[in-house]
């Protein structure tokens, strides 16, 4: 079968997967060393940097014939240095809605539109089976020192909205930095600690409940908040699960 681009380089972790699982891998001819999913099929896709510091030289260097890049996960003097003789496929992803949208655009761009579609049937699957449990007010830190939460214009706060975790700073957007004594001025049900992009661990909760009694402090997989792509199916299906869990 012949594709309209056959030297693909990913800039993102989550599209990376997606292209591999959109049945492209012999196209990706680099990835970020954040590529990480799926584990087995990325080992031999070569690595071109991060995500925040990619190698433009050897980007270039290895003439693709299409990057894919992301407004968010990328820096824009990179993606401007990169558009300077090469196609690159900027993606803007804050919501559910638009990382669905960028598999379809995805899909028809690299010509693999029946297996997007097949994708995107499969996630609004998941998405319909959510579970109607009562709305808690919730917490989700993605940093420390300085603690940094998450605004209402992010791909995480949307996840959140949809499972019905309200996010108790959804009047700011971005990242804002939130000082720990003032969370509890916040009035959260629920704290969530996630595993990345700062890797909380057990001994980070004492520290929150103590700044935050009446709370609920949970580990939680960051991936399952703020990765898109394909990698939804696998969230999504976790997220139904763990939401009934913690009702």
């Amino acid at each position: 079968m012949s594709y309209p681009y056959n030297r693909i380089i990913s800039l993102v972790p989550s599209l990376t997967e997606l292209i591999i699982d959109l049945g492209l891998k012999n196209q990706l001819i680099g990835r970020t060393r954040f590529c990480v999913h799926p584990k087995k099929e990325i080992e031999d896709i070569p690595i071109i940097g991060g995500t925040k510091n990619p190698r433009v030289d050897k980007i270039i260097d290895s003439n693709p014939d299409i990057i894919i890049a992301n407004k968010e996960e990328n820096r824009k003097q990179d993606i401007q240095l990169l558009q300077d003789g090469h196609k690159v496929e900027v993606t803007d992803i804050s919501t559910i809605e638009e990382a669905l949208f960028t598999i379809y655009r995805l899909g028809e761009t690299l010509g693999v539109s029946d297996a997007a579609g097949n994708l995107i049937q499969k996630v609004n699957d998941r998405l319909e089976k959510r579970p109607d449990e009562p709305p808690l007010q919730t917490a989700y830190f993605i940093w420390k020192d300085p603690w940094m939460t998450i605004g209402n214009d992010t791909y995480i706060h949307d996840v959140l909205d949809h499972w019905k975790l309200h996010n108790v700073f959804e009047g700011q957007t971005r990242y804002p930095k939130i000082p720990l004594e003032k969370l509890a001025d916040y009035d959260p049900e629920l704290i969530l600690l996630s595993s990345e992009p700062y890797p909380f661990k057990e001994n980070h909760i004492s520290e929150v409940q103590e700044a935050c009694p009446n709370a609920r402090v949970l580990l939680t997989e960051g991936e399952w908040f703020s990765w898109y792509g394909s990698h939804m199916l696998h969230a999504f299906e976790r997220l139904n699960v763990w939401r009934k869990a913690i009702a």
